[in-house]
């Protein structure tokens, strides 16, 4: 018995060396669902106009109409009409309503959605560096073809993003129409569809990006300092501002840590 006391005692075990403090992990981004409401809201309105037997030139329901039908927000119908709009299925004359365009045989670029892939820093930047070309050329035709009702939409859009700057979801929402509406006032048709396709294929991955950044207030001053620059027609600052814009982004993206700042 001695002797068995004596051996656990020499063999007790010492107290451990205290760990070191690590910083602490932020929280995951939250996943974010890729199918959104406004998805749903243009395969709605496209089945409306085949179902209704709706033909080229015809007009269809105004857009406070359509929201009540659908049972969604204007909001939403105007981002599902601009998307078709890009896809050239309707057109938007301003004062005289929505009317439905040539259309399906339109549309120039047909997405191919990639479902369940993972979501890695590389191909964050992939997708960055995919719309810095589009961007930056869109910014500088829109500087020389936007119309007063171009900019005044950019500006509405803007009024909502800086409403909604502690609302990621509809922040990403806004922020991805006020770039799509660029490309639209480019006039270039293919331009325009090819930006619609990159952001409509990689949603999930646009939505991630405003948590890796986390610097929405200047981020919208970048946009409100773009708006401005259309205003102004000058071509040239609107594409170094656009520029600087999207390489504010991909630096920001290559200084995230995906250890320390996991994608959800």
């Amino acid at each position: 018995m001695i002797a068995s006391h004596y051996h656990r005692k020499m063999t007790a075990p010492t107290a451990r060396p205290r760990a070191p403090i690590r910083p602490p992990i932020r929280p995951p981004i939250r996943p974010v669902l890729r199918t959104t409401l406004a998805d749903d809201v243009v395969e709605r309105l496209q089945l409306l106009i085949v179902e209704r037997g709706y033909a080229p030139g015809d007009r269809l329901p105004t857009i406070a109409a359509l929201a009540r039908e659908f049972q969604v927000g204007a909001p939403t119908v105007r981002e599902a009409l601009q998307r078709l709009v890009i896809g050239e299925r309707v057109t938007i004359r301003h004062g005289s309503g929505v009317f439905v365009a040539g259309g399906g045989d339109a549309a120039l670029v047909i997405p191919n959605p990639v479902r369940g892939r993972e979501v890695t820093k590389e191909l964050l930047l992939d997708l960055v560096e995919a719309r810095m070309p589009i961007e930056v050329r869109t910014v500088e035709l829109a500087a020389r073809r936007a119309s007063r009702r171009d900019v005044a939409e950019l500006t509405r859009l803007l009024a909502t993003a800086r409403e909604n700057l502690a609302n990621d979801d509809v922040l990403n929402r806004t922020n991805l129409a006020f770039h799509r509406q660029i490309a639209l006032a480019s006039g270039n048709a293919v331009l325009a569809q090819l930006l619609e396709v990159i952001t409509g294929l990689f949603s999930v991955e646009q939505r991630m990006i405003i948590d890796i950044q986390d610097s929405r207030e200047a981020d919208h001053e970048e946009h409100v300092g773009i708006r401005d620059a259309l205003r102004l027609r000058d071509a040239g600052l609107a594409r170094r501002r656009m520029q600087a814009h999207l390489d504010g982004v991909r630096r920001d993206l290559k200084r995230w840590n995906p250890k320390t700042h996991p994608l959800g």
